[in-house]
C-alpha cells in the first residue's frame, strides 16, 4: 500500500524558513514533488524533481529548493525567505514509475505571518 507522510509545516514569520519532508513507501516513484493550495484557490505546483531534473513555479524560484534522497524514498522542500502569500496547505505528490498514477499526502499547513 502506497503511503506519503509529510511533516515540517508550521507557523513562521515572513522572511523565515521551513523545511518540509515527505516519506514515501509502498512503491517506486519517477517524479516527486510538492503542490500547495491556499484558501479559495486551486492547487498549484510548487516544485518537482526526477532523478536529475528540478522544476519550480516562478513564484518560488530562488527561494525554495527541492531535493530527494532515493535511498530513503524521501523528498524535501527547503523554503527560505517565506512570504505571507506562501501560506497554504502543502501536499506531497509522487508519480508511480510504471503507471504514472499520482499519489498524494494528507497535506501539511504552512502559515507565514507578517
Amino acid at each position: 500500500q502506497v503511503q506519503l507522510v509529510e511533516s515540517g509545516g508550521g507557523l513562521v514569520q515572513a522572511g523565515g524558513s521551513l523545511r518540509l519532508s515527505c516519506v514515501a513507501s509502498g512503491s517506486i516513484f519517477s517524479i516527486m514533488g510538492w503542490y500547495r493550495q491556499a484558501p479559495g484557490k486551486q492547487r498549484e505546483l510548487v516544485a518537482q524533481i526526477t532523478s536529475a531534473i528540478t522544476n519550480y513555479a516562478d513564484s518560488v524560484k530562488g527561494r525554495f529548493t527541492i531535493s530527494r534522497d532515493n535511498a530513503k524514498n524521501t523528498v524535501y522542500l527547503q523554503m527560505n525567505s517565506l512570504k505571507p502569500e506562501d501560506t497554504a496547505v502543502y501536499y506531497c505528490n509522487a508519480k508511480h514509475w510504471l503507471t504514472a498514477y499520482d499519489y498524494w499526502g494528507q497535506g501539511t499547513q504552512v502559515i507565514v505571518s507578517l
